[in-house]
């Protein structure tokens, strides 16, 4: 890549991608119908370990980029924002699947909806948490939002203002 800053990585942005279209391709095909109230215990801890390895990458991300040895770190944080939508989706849906839990959450495509609704703080009112496990994990996600995602976004901001500031000091 050249030295300058703001030259567009193109092969980053295939690989972003490329990664989301992994992630959403794996999030509309696998069998997740294998999860839930059969399987609670399975699928609690596949919910907790996916947040706790996220959070560290995620952290580990920040630190690189405070640091100043982060590589492509609005790539990674913005791949790490699209795993978070993910989990939460995923999770959604296995919770959707019992009806006590969602009024309105049907599809795969219902769960993603209301992922986005709730990490834009929007809430539409079409899909709401009616269960005890589905109002936790919304107050999961909504306090991973502040904590992480807010962190991760504020990081990636830092690091393009850190570029463009380098890029002007480059040519003053």
């Amino acid at each position: 890549m050249s030295e300058d800053p703001l030259t567009v990585d193109v092969r980053a942005w295939l690989w972003l991608l490329g990664a989301f279209a992994l992630l959403m391709t794996g999030y509309f095909t696998l069998p997740l119908e294998w999860l839930g109230d059969r399987r609670p215990v399975l699928s609690w801890s596949l919910f907790v370990a996916a947040l706790t390895g996220l959070s560290a990458l995620l952290l580990g991300k920040i630190a690189g980029v405070i640091r100043g040895t982060a590589k492509r770190p609005v790539f990674w944080l913005a791949f790490l924002i699209c795993l978070a939508v993910t989990i939460f989706s995923a999770t959604y849906y296995v919770l959707g699947a019992h009806k006590a839990e969602f009024a309105g959450l049907e599809t795969r495509l219902d769960a993603l909806y209301f992922t986005v609704v709730t990490l834009a703080t929007v809430g539409y009112g079409d899909i709401t948490p009616a269960g005890q496990a589905a109002r936790l994990v919304v107050v999961l996600q909504i306090g991973y939002n502040f904590v992480f995602i807010a962190a991760a976004a504020g990081t990636a901001s830092r690091a393009i203002r850190g570029n463009v500031e380098k890029r002007i000091h480059r040519q003053g």
